[in-house]
């Protein structure tokens, strides 16, 4: 392993990688910046400027690009609530609200040290563990990936602050919304109502733009006072030592979560970044705290989705297998260079795995160093006026979602989650199990049938595998522990009126 990652470092800081490895980070930090540009597109525009490229540089440059845009989102995610990539979307619940507390310097700067920190981490698991751990994401089938999305989103539900029912109800809405357009098995309409543009489905771009950017602005709008925000507070751009010894915990539990939701391939780093989130909540001693500015909420989520975005790779290379279209794309560019992807792709041509491995170490490097310098442009954006600031963030917002697909119907769609997302946050519906069950909900349709099919219709399947059944019996059990309390106070209250 350490002669690999010696000729990694050798290849990487070759002038002409190190040069491509620059250009990747960079346009990553900008295009994560850009809400519904994100990676996918930026990937797929550049890929055939990657024909004249070495198979190192290509995969130096399209790799800068997928982790830096994962690592520049949460920049509008905390400072205008405007989450530029979908991973950032949880990095708007505290960061936002620390933004709004005078924050925005210590927030910018955790979600730098915390995707710094994980990407390094991961970029060493990548080095270890490629092997085994790409041996163990194949142990998931049908079966494994339909309970582990059960559990998800009834851990979502519950573990959110609220009412345990409207955070069920909001997941299996997410759900529906998920299942509009075109059945992929009998091609029949689902919840489209005649409508063509419906037929591909609502965006995830769409939605989450909408219920954040779009309602924030009908947020200010809506009130006859609109709040001020604390600028006046930000004295230092650095976290302060007691911010600093809240994140690291976070910081490591995201980077756990991150890699281990990394290897399963469907799953990304948006899923990740929740799933992060969840966990500081569960494992906080006041999770009241969480959507009203916590550092948790930002050093936990952007750590696991770097963390997730860069041990992605393991099961594309080692395997071959894409955990995600943006990996695809990568599994395309290798192979557009006569490179087939699998178990022996490290030693058949390990100035490329590691030349690649070498790069991330780097390109984390340049991600902190590009950034940090920049919060303090970043924090000046307070400053401005939101009489200002708001119609700036709508054109941004009208001009992402536009870009999806050309299509001013997505524009209006995503008008009218902002007002969905307004109201939910009047009544209380927590945003984090509808976001969940829109992402998952697709999955959960297909997994499930792949289930039933390959049992030819036994549901006992879900149970005879014990990975499956682990991740059921968690689900019921976190459904015991929320609802066994509800009913023995009610049994209380009950006793007390009798009395």
């Amino acid at each position: 392993m350490l002669d690999g990652i010696l000729l990694g470092f050798q290849v990487a800081f070759s002038l002409d990688n190190l040069f491509y490895c620059l250009v990747g980070v960079t346009l990553g930090t900008l295009i994560g910046v850009l809400p519904g540009v994100g990676p996918l597109v930026t990937i797929a525009v550049l890929l055939p400027l990657t024909f004249g490229l070495t198979p190192e540089a290509a995969l130096i440059m399209l790799a800068g690009i997928y982790y830096g845009a994962s690592y520049g989102g949460s920049t509008t995610a905390i400072l205008v609530n405007l989450p530029g990539e979908s991973s950032s979307v949880v990095t708007c619940l505290d960061g936002y609200q620390m933004a709004r507390q005078g924050r925005a310097g210590a927030a910018l700067a955790i979600a730098a040290l915390g995707s710094f920190v994980a990407g390094c981490i991961g970029t060493l698991a990548i080095a270890l563990f490629a092997p085994l751990l790409g041996n163990f994401a194949l142990r998931f089938g049908a079966a494994e990936y339909t309970a582990l999305i059960i559990m998800a989103l009834v851990a979502t539900a519950v573990l959110v602050q609220g009412a345990l029912l409207k955070g069920l109800l909001m997941a299996l809405l997410g759900i529906l919304i998920g299942m509009v357009g075109m059945d992929l098995n009998s091609g029949v309409m689902r919840y489209t109502f005649g409508m063509t543009s419906l037929m591909d489905g609502i965006d995830f771009v769409v939605v989450a733009v909408g219920m954040f950017a779009f309602s924030e602005i009908v947020s200010q709008l809506w009130s006859s006072t609109s709040e001020v925000r604390k600028t006046s507070e930000v004295t230092s751009l650095l976290p302060s030592r007691q911010e600093l010894k809240d994140s690291a915990m976070p910081i490591v539990r995201g980077t756990g979560v991150g890699m281990f939701f990394g290897l399963l391939p469907g799953i990304g780093t948006t899923i990740s970044s929740f799933a992060s989130y969840m966990l500081e909540q569960r494992v906080a001693k006041d999770p009241s705290r969480f959507g009203k500015g916590a550092i948790e909420g930002v050093a936990g989520p952007e750590s696991a989705n770097n963390a997730a975005a860069q041990v992605s790779f393991i099961p594309t290379l080692t395997l071959g297998v894409p955990g995600s279209a943006t990996m695809a794309l990568m599994l395309g560019a290798l192979m557009l260079q006569g490179i087939t992807p699998g178990p022996n792709v490290i030693t058949e041509r390990p100035a490329l795995f590691w030349g690649l491995v070498a790069s991330m170490w780097i390109g984390n490097v340049l991600l902190v160093v590009l950034n940090l310098p920049l919060i303090r442009i970043w924090v000046w954006l307070l400053k401005v006026p939101y009489s200002w600031l708001y119609p700036v963030i709508l054109s941004l917002a009208c001009f992402g979602i536009y870009s999806l697909s050309n299509s001013s119907f997505d524009v209006w769609l995503g008008a009218g989650f902002g007002l969905f997302g307004y109201f939910a946050y009047k009544l209380d519906c927590p945003p984090a199990p509808f976001i969940l069950g829109l992402v998952l909900g697709p999955m959960l349709e297909e997994s499930v049938r792949r289930a039933l099919l390959i049992s030819h219709g036994d549901p006992s399947t879900f149970v005879t595998s014990p990975i499956s059944a682990a991740f059921l019996a968690v689900t019921v059990l976190l459904l015991a522990l929320m609802v066994l309390p509800a009913i023995r106070r009610g049994h209380k209250k009950l006793d007390l009126e009798v009395q």
